[in-house]
């Protein structure tokens, strides 16, 4: 039986696709950001809410730069490249969410935001959980270099997003969003500065 010889061109072809997702993705959060500056004095700026999207602008930079990995994956699938559509489409589903097409009938992004929080937190912890099988997808001895740092981090992370669905308590909030942004920067300094 002969060895299958991926074409090098095939990494370049799917990364298209997710380039554009992401790109949608990080124009969602730029343009809602714009509004601040554009519409300075309307819109009162809510702490968690922009901490949430510093944290999603950190994610989802990090997430184009740690697929680099896939270049690892030998033979793709129909069922990997959908899975990736998906993951990417997550990130892109919570960008809506922080920053949606119209708010009219809410006061603020205070009020917006909470009426929201059980999608914006479930999203996220899906997020979280499809991030293990993208780890995993891209071999055994890629999810064991992460350590067990990485197992920890994903499970706080999904805990944490369950209970905020169901939380009201706005200090939560601020601790969660501060220790998520505060995880995330630190995760990328200590695992993903460089591409290998």
């Amino acid at each position: 039986m002969e060895a299958y010889a991926p074409h090098p061109d095939q990494l370049v072809h799917i990364r298209i696709i997710l380039g554009v997702i992401m790109g949608l993705s990080l124009t969602r959060l730029l343009a809602g950001l714009a509004m601040f500056v554009q519409h300075a004095g309307r819109e009162r700026v809510y702490p968690v809410h922009m901490g949430w999207v510093l944290f999603l602008f950190f994610a989802v930079i990090h997430f184009w730069w740690f697929q680099f990995s896939l270049h690892g994956v030998v033979r793709w699938s129909f069922k990997l490249y959908l899975f990736l559509i998906f993951y990417a489409a997550l990130f892109f589903l919570i960008c809506t969410i922080l920053f949606p097409d119209r708010k009219e009938e809410h006061l603020s992004f205070a009020d917006y935001f909470h009426s929201r929080q059980k999608w914006f937190y479930g999203l996220l912890a899906a997020l979280f959980t499809v991030d293990v099988f993208d780890t995993l997808w891209k071999g055994i001895d890629h999810f064991h270099a992460l350590g067990t740092v990485y197992l920890a981090r994903q499970s706080i992370m999904i805990l944490l997003c369950l209970t905020a669905i169901f939380v009201r308590n706005r200090y939560f909030h601020y601790f969660f969003v501060v220790c998520a942004l505060t995880a995330q920067i630190l995760w990328i300094v200590r695992y993903y500065q460089f591409l290998y």
